[in-house]
């Protein structure tokens, strides 16, 4: 009773902690005024105007007529993100405490890390909004834009992969060949999308898909929580309860964890608290290579997607499907990084990044700490009510150019 007790008490707080920053003056974006409050005004057909930005983010930026109005750029304001006049402000305690949210939130559910990051930096901060003014006065900034945000949503993911990889291995709670086999199939699609997609995606595009996409998984994690669904899952109910039981008893012990009983290239056999699972190591690879193939499209850690998959697809309880998650994620982000940064020259505010990984850091460092008092139905169910918000947000915003819900 107790453990179960502290468990909706983290959910609670975490849900006020979500609707608070998101509703919070800041989330209407630090830029938000800038790009209003000028409107009348008319135009200036002022091109190629020196900036006090450097490298080709400066270039691209000094190709933007100056002026007033939205879409402009006044090269006498104050400088905001990434040194451009005018762009919005970011708040760098918002910052920190949104990243704490991101970490906890991956490392307690193995998803949707990159989606609060991405929810943090297109409205929070304001970037999203910015970012699509550009959209006919300068394209190119607008995907510039849209490609810095998918970039730095990765980089926090990256790191709360790497943090929840480490707890969930030492706790004995990470299938290790499962999650390889994953990020095997990974590398493909993190090296791929860059390459074919950098540069070429508009904002509006980008939210619109980025919506869908969530909702889509988010319908069907929510049937996983159903009774019909349940009932098809018998070994991993079985775990879970056991899991559960030893946790209230203060029984747990990590010999009881994830011990591999066989392995080959068609099947790999492992146990996890009395119970034993198997899963197909060339099915992983496949799913790995299309899930990311659409995170790295997004921007996102692609864990909104390797949950569903190992829990309705390969069969796993939630309690160790976080962990593997992790490390399928991790090897994604590293490719997918390494493609955008590297390999396409996507500019990164290495300040904001700084300091938005410290908060991760503490995140993802309390949520295996914590996932353990929370029951697993009600894991799946903090999943769909993100998903919900968050698809439904950002689907209305990029496809009919107004949120259905708030902040609008």
């Amino acid at each position: 009773m107790r453990d179960e007790k502290t468990g909706n008490t983290v959910l609670m707080l975490l849900y006020i902690v979500f609707f608070v920053l998101v509703n919070s003056p800041a989330s209407v974006g630090a830029g938000s005024v800038s790009l209003r409050q000028h409107r009348g005004e008319t135009l200036t057909e002022v091109f190629e105007t020196p900036l006090p930005v450097s490298g080709r983010l400066g270039e691209i930026a000094a190709k933007t007529p100056t002026g007033l109005q939205q879409g402009t750029i006044n090269p006498d304001a104050e400088k905001g993100f990434a040194g451009i006049p005018g762009a919005p402000k970011i708040n760098y305690f918002v910052a920190f405490l949104w990243a704490v949210w991101v970490g906890w939130i991956f490392s307690t559910v193995g998803a949707f890390g990159g989606i609060m990051a991405g929810v943090g930096h297109l409205t929070l901060f304001g970037l999203g909004s910015y970012a699509d003014s550009f959209t006919s006065t300068n394209p190119e900034l607008n995907a510039l834009l849209t490609d810095s945000i998918r970039a730095t949503n990765q980089y926090l993911v990256a790191l709360a992969a790497l943090i929840s990889t480490y707890n969930f291995y030492r706790m004995k709670r990470l299938v290790v060949p499962l999650g390889v086999a994953l990020g095997a199939g990974s590398v493909i699609g993190g090296l791929l999308i860059p390459w074919l997609t950098a540069g070429k995606i508009q904002l509006g595009d980008y939210i619109g898909l980025f919506g869908l996409a969530v909702l889509v998984i988010g319908a069907f994690i929510f049937y996983g929580t159903t009774g019909r669904a349940r009932s098809t899952k018998k070994k991993a109910n079985e775990a879970s309860a056991a899991f559960q039981r030893l946790m209230k008893e203060n029984d747990v012990s990590e010999s009881q964890g994830v011990h591999i009983v066989s392995s080959g290239l068609r099947e790999v056999t492992f146990s996890f608290y009395g119970t034993q699972f198997s899963f197909n190591p060339l099915l992983a690879v496949a799913g790995g290579l299309v899930i990311a193939s659409i995170s790295s499209f997004l921007g996102i850690g692609g864990g909104f997607l390797y949950v569903p998959f190992l829990t309705a697809v390969i069969g796993l309880p939630m309690f160790i499907v976080v962990g593997t998650s992790a490390l399928a994620v991790l090897l994604s982000m590293i490719t997918s990084i390494f493609s955008y940064v590297v390999l396409k020259g996507t500019f990164i505010s290495w300040d904001l990044v700084g300091v938005e990984m410290v908060g991760v850091f503490v995140g993802a460092m309390i949520g295996p700490r914590t996932q353990k008092y929370i029951p697993e139905i009600w894991l799946k169910r903090l999943f769909v009510l993100l998903a919900v918000y968050v698809g439904l947000r950002y689907f209305s915003k990029g496809f009919f150019e107004e949120s259905w819900l708030p902040p609008f």
